[in-house]
C-alpha cells in the first residue's frame, strides 16, 4: 500500500482552499460583528478606522446607544415549530428578506478601495437595500452600475448650494433609485475629536505619522495610492480637514420648507432621518412623509442626545399606523434588530457593523457581515419561538431600565 504524504493528512485535517486565501480564512474567524471590528483595526490606518469607530465629543451617545440593547431582556415563547422562519416583508412600498438596510456612509473607499459597490453588491445578493451617501465616495451612475438589479435608497444633505442637492435628487431618479432619505441632524458638524487628533483630512496625507502608523498596514496603502482616485457624490474635488467640509455642505437654515422643495423634484417615497423626538415624529407624520429613521447619527453630531432604541416603543405606537418607523444607531447584532422590530421598527440600518466588514476584508468582508447579521436574526427569531416578523411583537422584549429621567 502506497505510503500517505504528510500533505495528504493535513488535507484531511484542513480545508486546503482556506490555506490559499488568507482572507476568507481571516473572516471565517470572525464569530460576531465585533470580531469584524478587531480585524479591521489590525488592518486599517488609525485616521479611517478611527473616522468610522469614533462619535461626537465625549461618545457617551454612542455608548449609551449600544447599552441600551444589551439592557435588553428577550421572552421565548416554546413548543412552537421554527423550522422554517420568514425573516422578510415589505418596506417602503417594495419586499426587503430582511428588516434591515446599509446606511449612508461617507468617505467610504478610504475604509477600503472596494467602497460603496461592495456595499451595493453585498446588499443585492442578501435582499436589502443599500444607501448612498451624499458623502459617499462612488458615484450614483457607478453605484446603479455596481448593482444593476439590486435595491437603492439616496440619502441626502440639503447643502447651502441647494442646487446641487436638487441635482443629486434627479440623477438618483434617473438611476431609478427608489426611496430618499432626508438627513435632519446636521445643521452642523458634531465636534468628532479623534478626527482632529489623527488630522484626519481628505484625501489623506502620507505624513511622517500617518507612515509610522501605516507600516504594518501596507495592503490598505498600497490600494489607495494604485486605486482609481476618490470622488464624492456631491463634490467633484476637496482639499481639507473633514470638518471643514462638512462644515461647507451642511445649511444650518434648512426648515420644513426644505422638504417640500424636494418633493416637488421627487416622487418616491420619502424618510426623514435623524428624528429625535415624539413631537417631530408626530409633525413629521401630518406632513405626510412615507418614514422616519429613529437616529442620532451614530452618536455623531449631537453627543449625549436621546437614545433611538428608547424612543422606539412611544413613537411606534403613537404614528406607527401613519408612516413607518425605521431605526439605526448602535445596532451591532441581528438580536438588536429582532429586538427593534419587536418594539415597532419596520426597518433598520447598520453603519459600523457593514465598514466594520468591508475594512476588515473588502467585498468579502462586507458578505461576512451580512452573513453574521442575517443568521443572527433567523436564529433569535427562532429561539424566541416565532416563525415570522409579523409575529414579533412587545411580549417579546422589555427594556430594562437603566437611563430613567429624574422625576
Amino acid at each position: 500500500m502506497a505510503r500517505q504524504s504528510p500533505l495528504d493528512t493535513i488535507a484531511k485535517m484542513v480545508d486546503l482552499s482556506m490555506l490559499t486565501n488568507p482572507a476568507e480564512t481571516r473572516l471565517a474567524k470572525a464569530s460576531n460583528i465585533w470580531d469584524l471590528r478587531t480585524i479591521a483595526k489590525k488592518r486599517t490606518p488609525r485616521g479611517p478606522f478611527d473616522y468610522t469607530d469614533g462619535a461626537a465629543e465625549d461618545e457617551i451617545g454612542i455608548a449609551r446607544a449600544r447599552q441600551a440593547f444589551q439592557d435588553v431582556e428577550l421572552h421565548p415563547t416554546v413548543l412552537e415549530d421554527v423550522t422554517n422562519v420568514s425573516t422578510g416583508w415589505d418596506v417602503l412600498g417594495r419586499p426587503s428578506a430582511f428588516p434591515l438596510a446599509i446606511a449612508p456612509t461617507g468617505f467610504t473607499r478610504l475604509m477600503h478601495t472596494a467602497g460603496e459597490p461592495a456595499g451595493a453588491r453585498a446588499a443585492a445578493a442578501y435582499g436589502i437595500p443599500f444607501t448612498l451617501s451624499t458623502l459617499g465616495t462612488t458615484s450614483i451612475e457607478d453605484t446603479r452600475a455596481a448593482s444593476p438589479h439590486g435595491r437603492l435608497w439616496m440619502q441626502l444633505y440639503m447643502m447651502k448650494e441647494r442646487s446641487r442637492s436638487i441635482e443629486l435628487v434627479h440623477r438618483a431618479k434617473a438611476a431609478g433609485f427608489d426611496a430618499l432619505h432626508i438627513t435632519v441632524d446636521t445643521p452642523v458638524a458634531g465636534a468628532r475629536h479623534r478626527d482632529k487628533r489623527n488630522g484626519m483630512q481628505f484625501p489623506p496625507r502620507l505624513t511622517p505619522t500617518a507612515m509610522l502608523d501605516a507600516a504594518p498596514k501596507v495592503e490598505w496603502w498600497w490600494s489607495f495610492l494604485t486605486g482609481e482616485p476618490i470622488e464624492f457624490a456631491a463634490i467633484s474635488e476637496w482639499d481639507g480637514t473633514v470638518a471643514e467640509l462638512l462644515d461647507t455642505m451642511f445649511d444650518p437654515s434648512v426648515d420644513y420648507d426644505a422638504l417640500a422643495e424636494v418633493r416637488e423634484a421627487w416622487d418616491g417615497p420619502i424618510v426623514v432621518k435623524g428624528v429625535q423626538s415624539l413631537a417631530d415624529a408626530k409633525r413629521l407624520a401630518d406632513l405626510g412623509v412615507d418614514a422616519i429613521t429613529l437616529s442620532n447619527h451614530g452618536g455623531r453630531q449631537l453627543d449625549r442626545a436621546p437614545v433611538p432604541f428608547l424612543l422606539l416603543p412611544e413613537v411606534a405606537r403613537e404614528v406607527g399606523g401613519d408612516l413607518e418607523v425605521h431605526l439605526d444607531t448602535g445596532i451591532m447584532s441581528g438580536t438588536d434588530i429582532v429586538s427593534a422590530i419587536a418594539l415597532g421598527a419596520r426597518s433598520t440600518m447598520v453603519g459600523r457593523a457593514y465598514l466594520y466588514g468591508l475594512m476588515a476584508g473588502g467585498q468579502a468582508g462586507v458578505n461576512r457581515a451580512l452573513a453574521i447579521l442575517t443568521d443572527e436574526i433567523a436564529r433569535t427569531m427562532r429561539l424566541l419561538g416565532v416563525g415570522s416578523l409579523e409575529e414579533l411583537g412587545p411580549q417579546h422584549v422589555t427594556q430594562l431600565e437603566r437611563l430613567v429621567p429624574r422625576r
